[in-house]
């Protein structure tokens, strides 16, 4: 059974908006997890707009697995939105059968960033943008990094050992039928090259700036623990950036990939998942479906991990 919960040259660090483009009365919000396949969530894509001219928009990824989707939901979006900040999910990445674009691995991503440059959304292969609004300034640093297998269940110490554990369960992510790591080895192998690469840009930007760091997987592991299916986490993310937040002063982390959309604090850094899931999650919340989340100025109440 399957079971699923839910650039090649050196570019500028950061990107500071025009003053015309400076959102200084405006909104930093965030959403994730459309899932745009669905006509329930096709519509709430269709009635999603700012509060102000001035709000940007971060979109944490798994927008929709047909590159058609992706393009027509970015661009409602764009349309709305001062900007938008995109970063893919492991959904934009697959390539299913009933896609007329079979793009796979690293051709496919590049496809997507292209889209993106075309409707003027910002994507992790873009100079980072600096919110200058209120609760800012804030580099704004969307990432794609995917996973390494390294968030591995209790009792295990490998990558196949973990794999055996989770395909005994029955608990198995479509990534390992849809998402192509091309011309990368693995899927891991992909990740740890994100990783380097990512790392090493964080790390160029001015010290006297906080950063929002926006990834479609959590950075690091305490929001897997509500988790139904804890073999499910080895989709989750890598160990590797569990000291990120702090090290590259993060005000706040914005994630999705759980549809478990909740504020958790983590060694004094808000972590704020923003998805909106399948139409048979949102349904029981009390919460109205796709409203974006507010980042900046800052939300503070939630669990602390």
């Amino acid at each position: 059974m399957t079971y699923e919960i839910r650039a090649t040259g050196p570019l500028p660090t950061i990107d500071r908006p025009r003053p015309d483009r400076a959102a200084r009365g405006g909104k930093l919000v965030a959403v994730s997890d459309l899932h745009v396949r669905y006509t329930e969530n096709r519509d709430i894509v269709e009635q999603l707009a700012p509060e102000s001219d001035e709000d940007w928009l971060l979109v944490a990824g798994d927008v929709g697995e047909h590159i058609d989707d992706i393009r027509w939901a970015l661009t409602r979006l764009s349309e709305r939105f001062a900007k938008v900040v995109w970063v893919p999910g492991n959904h934009e990445l697959w390539t299913p059968n009933s896609d007329p674009v079979q793009l796979r691995g690293v051709a496919r991503y590049e496809h997507l960033v292209e889209i993106c440059r075309e409707l003027g959304v910002v994507s992790p292969e873009d100079p980072y943008p600096v919110w200058e609004g209120e609760g800012g300034p804030a580099v704004i640093a969307p990432l794609f990094l995917l996973y390494d297998y390294s968030f591995r269940p209790a009792g295990t110490d490998t990558k196949e050992a973990a794999l055996a554990v989770a395909h005994d369960a029955g608990v198995v992510c479509s990534d390992e039928y849809f998402l192509h790591p091309d011309p990368y080895p693995t899927r891991d192998a992909w990740c740890r090259a994100r990783l380097a690469a990512t790392e090493a840009r964080l790390a160029g930007i001015p010290e006297e700036l906080p950063t929002i760091l926006v990834n479609h997987f959590p950075l690091v592991r305490e929001p897997l623990r509500p988790l139904r299916y804890p073999e499910f986490s080895l989709w989750c993310g890598s160990e590797a950036t569990a000291d990120w937040p702090r090290r590259f002063r993060a005000a706040t982390v914005v994630y999705g990939h759980l549809h478990i959309p909740r504020l958790l604090t983590c060694d004094g850094v808000p972590h704020q998942e923003v998805s909106l899931g399948y139409p048979r999650e949102w349904r029981g919340r009390a919460k109205e479906p796709g409203r974006p989340v507010q980042i900046l100025p800052p939300v503070t109440t939630g669990a602390t991990a």
